[in-house]
């Protein structure tokens, strides 16, 4: 995208101003901004106030050995007392903590605090009795069930660091975690429900473990009845030691640094990045984020991130953030096809849903699936909408807007990472107008910036770099084991800053517009073209429902941009004169530079089951390379038709 093309983004993009009703009863202010401008360190010292300190923490901020920081120092806490424990001791023990919902549409569970307190201290004392000490790593490779979220905090309980795989990742991925972080407990289920059919895991479990003969257990949960292999000295089923465990458990308390988990992600090249979160310093920035990006008003709301627990949002907006924060939740297990297209519509019409927080990628999905289903159910008690993942085009954010909320909810644009553990970026609702495809400004207390080549912060109109120019609470303290590559992946770039790679704009406003992964913008005949703008441009058109573009190599350009368009349902197969079609709109949305030199129109698109489409692995079918790790994804077989797609599909004038 030109300077000039920036510049003109504040006077051609729709406002949304804060509902009135909703401004009136925020729980953020527009003095936030100013009270955390004027101190910074005080602010989040207040907003520390919101967990419980078994013991006070002395200073805020301990940052004498850049990029290592330490947040909290002298205080102790425990991250499952302050999510179940506090509330039960509050008089909260009979509210509804999880409105479970299996894929089978019988299958459902409602569990209060008090339950999860009790189901909680059990799982410890099972761990306990497994050998499990202060500092050993376990492993959980679960479904979406409430077990999983009990095993967390069970961990946590323990002050034994977690290391959570997607249930969807293969063998291989799983042994590498385990491998990497020395986990000699892996927690797991026979396997859960995916589209109507049981989805085995346990075997996973067996396959990854022949490469890692250190693990002492596998702790089993029974969800499906599936026949598994069984090692009597090592595997032992949940409710044989788990239900009948006691009840009574007293956490410890743990100092602010104290190691939480690790979450891996992955790396352009090499193996995967062990990113290590400490227990306070993240729970504040949970906890804070959550009560003000999503209003949650405890006593009353009924909140649903449709995460994955695999997931860092699943960790800091399913388990952490909103559990500390007392809300009642909807956990779901199975995909939003099963057993219809309006699933996740019912959910939130029966369940009386008020936050609704998903991906990019997901209301794309509906959108190609048409107006009428979530049209068909009652979702007048939603009051604010969410997204994460990636950027949301406009298209999609306005489509969210009115087909799910009615005209009348906020949407609250999230930009954070694995690494930063918490929302950095995103509007406050009731605070900050809404602008479609742009996460705004900085949260309080968040320093951000758009740097250039040099370093320097660019002008309002202008693109760059986006960096992060102060520590935060729920900062990865580190890559586990890996130091060094701690600080040249993510502080080298730019000295004294966060960068991990992520390309912003600042429109005429200042407000921060996401370009995805500098990677992702390309030199296309010495113009620089956001591939996230072309996407935007195709995802406009009306046959589109979702694209995804990368920058390839070309002999004349220099780079080309490649599409991959999954069409609308209402659009047909596609063919040469829908491709001509898609071609012809992007150069008369953005410019004929932009034309992809291919399009090809495909089934699905690779993602990870947080939603993230992954990129490099279109651009190696893009330049004819062989395809890198693809374990990280939902569904790795999408490649492999993707491939097929590429080989025959014709370059473009």
């Amino acid at each position: 995208m030109t300077d000039d093309a920036i510049s003109n983004l504040a006077n051609e993009t729709r406002h949304f101003d804060p509902p009135a009703d909703f401004a009136a009863h925020a729980n953020a202010t527009a003095s936030a901004y100013d009270e955390a401008k004027a101190d910074r360190l005080g602010y989040w010292a207040k907003e520390a106030e919101r967990i419980s300190w078994a013991t006070p923490f002395t200073e805020v901020l301990d940052w004498s050995n850049p990029p290592f920081a330490k947040w909290f120092i002298g205080g102790k806490l425990n991250a499952s007392y302050n999510c179940v424990d506090r509330h039960v001791e509050a008089g909260n023990g009979d509210k509804v903590a999880f409105h479970w919902v299996g894929e089978p549409a019988d299958d459902t569970r409602d569990i209060t605090f008090g339950e999860m307190k009790d189901q909680v201290s059990q799982a410890a004392n099972a761990l306990i009795d497994l050998g499990v000490k202060t500092g050993d790593r376990i492993a959980i490779y679960m479904p979406m069930i409430p077990e999983a979220v009990v095993a967390m905090l069970a961990c946590a309980r323990l002050g034994a660091p977690h290391t959570v795989v997607f249930g969807g990742f293969s063998a291989d991925a799983l042994s590498s975690r385990i491998i990497d972080c020395d986990a000699r407990i892996v927690i797991t289920s026979d396997g859960g429900y995916r589209r109507g059919a049981p989805a085995a895991l346990k075997p996973a479990v067996d396959e990854a473990l022949l490469k890692c003969p250190d693990v002492r257990n596998v702790l089993v949960v029974r969800r499906t009845g599936q026949d598994v292999e069984w090692n009597d000295d090592k595997d032992v089923w949940w409710h044989d030691i788990v239900d009948k465990a006691s009840t009574d458990h007293t956490p410890e308390a743990f100092d602010a640094e104290h190691p939480l988990y690790v979450m891996y992600t992955s790396g352009t090249t090499g193996k995967p990045k062990g990113i290590l979160h400490t227990t306070g310093g993240y729970l504040v920035g949970a906890t804070s984020t959550h009560y003000n990006v999503f209003d949650v008003k405890p006593e009353t709301d009924v909140y649903w991130c449709s995460a994955d627990i695999g997931w860092v949002t699943g960790h800091s907006y399913i388990v952490y953030g909103p559990m500390a924060n007392g809300v009642t939740q909807v956990m779901y297990e199975g995909t939003p096809d099963t057993p219809h297209k309006g699933r996740w519509w019912e959910i939130i019409q029966d369940k009386k849903v008020t936050q609704f927080y998903t991906a990019p990628t997901a209301i794309r999905t509906f959108m190609k699936w048409g107006d009428e289903i979530p049209a068909k159910f009652d979702l007048s008690s939603l009051r604010l909408l969410g997204s994460v993942g990636e950027s949301i085009n406009p298209e999609a954010y306005m489509w969210y807007r009115k087909a799910i909320g009615g005209d009348r909810c906020p949407i609250v644009d999230t930009w954070w990472q694995t690494e930063t553990g918490q929302i950095m970026i995103s509007p406050l609702p009731g605070v900050t107008s809404g602008k479609p495809g742009s996460a705004m400004t900085a949260l309080p207390g968040i320093s951000a910036d758009v740097l250039d080549d040099a370093g320097d912060p660019v002008p309002n109109g202008s693109g760059g770099y986006l960096v992060l120019t102060e520590p935060w609470p729920a900062m990865l303290r580190t890559l586990w084991g890996d130091d060094e590559r701690f600080k040249e992946t993510y502080w080298s770039r730019f000295p004294g800053k966060y960068f991990a790679g992520d390309g912003a704009k600042k429109d005429n406003d200042g407000d921060i517009w996401l370009m995805g992964r500098v990677d992702d913008v390309m030199n296309v005949s010495g113009h620089r073209l956001s591939t996230i703008e072309i996407e935007s441009a195709l995802v406009s058109h009306p046959k589109v429902a979702e694209a995804a573009v990368v920058g390839a190599t070309d002999d004349m350009t220099g780079q080309a941009p490649v599409a991959f368009v999954i069409l609308r349902e209402s659009a047909g197969d596609g063919g040469a004169d829908v491709i001509k079609e898609l071609r012809d709109h992007v150069a008369k949305e953005i410019g004929a530079i932009a034309k992809p030199k291919k399009v090809l129109i495909v089934a699905e698109l690779p993602k990870t089951r947080s939603g993230k489409i992954m990129r490099r692995l279109l651009r190696d079918v893009a330049e004819n390379r062989e395809v890198g790790d693809a374990t990280t994804l939902a569904d790795s077989t999408v490649m492999d038709l993707i491939s097929t797609g590429m080989s025959t599909a014709k370059d473009e004038d």
